[in-house]
């Protein structure tokens, strides 16, 4: 029993460390699934288990899917890259405007569209736009990633991670805007503070407003209609407490046929280019996870967490900073599934829930590999032509991360 409890958790350990370094520089998708596939070949979990846990992410799945149909059929219109040159030319030839401008898309994007959508699609738009307005492109790519996370509990949708770590089954609307409205708030507010602060060297002397922008076609008029209307969708199954995968799935269909047969296209191409890896990785993620709670370790977790609860605020400060920093060793995609799993055999009061879902949303700033959304935005840069290393990445994180995260936990205990 022993060997085979060390043995679940070495091969669980080793398939996440895989995930967020990526051996031979192979998808993350291959490793989960790799290390998932190796628990089943040594009798370490049931089949009946693995297929429990990967069927637990269905919701999950059908949100992913929708994000990111919308996510590229914005990215195939030109949706983005509109947005992006007009941001650059209201900037008026000031690098402080522009990255005013980014950040304020960043944070519009990551509300409606998901941290994913800013990080891997409007990444590559801003940088454009920097080289169109020959302005320094490091404080706008920092401000794409760092924004990506700390505007990600605006709305549940913000977010996957929001999904995994209620299970699938969100807040009502208006109790979300209770507990995460003012840490919103506060978490971007202080994480723009610390870049305009840290970036303020770059951030001098004028850019060119004169960019060229492409008149935006009737797809891609199309594709921000259909972005409009999900977000109107998504916010009303929300209100009532609907799960949203399958909603989002269908807007996501809806709006990509709707948008190619505007722009008389084929849907082919455009399904190409998505990354759907992102599913068979989620998925074997869901399977480590479980396997995981086999062992008992997550019990240890919950039976602390419920431990914990008698002082539901510093219970939720705690556990929320504690997954917040443990999200960077781990990823805080398999934190929030070990999180969500604990949450679930412990039932803790929603004030220790909420500081949970903060530290998982907001921990990554700190680093390159605190999320998948992180990763895929420094392959985005990558590229372009740029490159930001661990430790550049760190000087700005250890300040911007731990500053906003004791700002929005403290906000949502003040709120009580």
């Amino acid at each position: 029993m022993i060997l085979a409890t060390g043995a679940t958790w070495g091969i669980c350990a080793a398939a996440t460390a895989a995930v967020i370094g990526r051996p031979f520089k192979w998808p993350e998708a291959i490793w989960a699934v790799a290390g998932a596939a190796l628990l089943l070949l040594f009798g370490l979990m049931p089949l009946s288990a693995a297929t429990g846990a990967v069927v637990k992410g269905l919701d999950v799945y059908l949100f992913l899917i929708g994000m990111m149909l919308l996510s590229e059929v914005a990215r195939a219109e030109g949706l983005f890259d509109w947005v992006a040159a007009t941001a650059a030319m209201h900037a008026k030839g000031s690098p402080r405007r522009l990255f005013a401008l980014v950040y304020v898309t960043g944070i519009v994007t990551t509300t409606f569209l998901s941290n994913d959508a800013t990080a891997v699609v409007l990444t590559p738009a801003v940088y454009a736009a920097a080289r169109k307005a020959k302005a320094d492109p490091l404080p706008l790519l920092f401000a794409c990633a760092l924004i990506a996370n700390a505007a990600s509990f605006v709305l549940p949708i913000s977010n996957p991670a929001n999904l995994v770590l209620y299970g699938g089954r969100m807040p009502p609307l208006g109790q979300w805007f209770a507990s995460f409205a003012l840490p919103s708030v506060a978490s971007i507010v202080v994480t723009f503070l610390v870049l305009r602060w840290t970036q303020r060297e770059r951030l001098t002397g004028d850019c060119t407003s004169e960019v060229e922008r492409t008149p935006l076609s009737q797809g891609g008029k199309a594709a921000l209609v259909g972005i409009v209307a999900t977000a109107a969708v998504l916010l009303t199954v929300s209100a009532l407490d609907i799960e949203l995968g399958l909603p989002t799935a269908i807007a996501g269909i809806a709006t990509t046929l709707a948008v190619c047969a505007i722009a008389r296209s084929s849907p082919v191409p455009l399904l190409r280019d998505i990354s759907w890896s992102v599913l068979p990785l989620v998925a074997g993620l869901f399977v480590l996870v479980e396997a995981l709670d086999l062992t008992g370790v997550i019990g240890h977790v919950a039976n602390a967490l419920r431990d914990a609860s008698v002082d539901p605020a510093r219970a939720s400060a705690v556990s929320g900073t504690i997954l917040a920093f443990g999200s960077n060793l781990m990823n805080n995609l398999p934190a929030g599934l070990v999180a969500s799993t604990a949450v679930a055999q412990a039932q803790p009061p929603r004030l220790v829930v909420d500081g949970l879902l903060i530290g998982v949303d907001l921990g990554p700033n700190l680093s390159i590999t605190g999320s998948l959304a992180t990763i895929l935005w420094l392959q985005a840069i990558r590229r372009e032509g740029e490159d930001i290393g661990f430790w550049q990445f760190l000087k700005v994180g250890a300040i911007a991360m731990p500053l906003a995260l004791i700002a929005a936990l403290s906000a949502r205990i003040a709120l009580g």
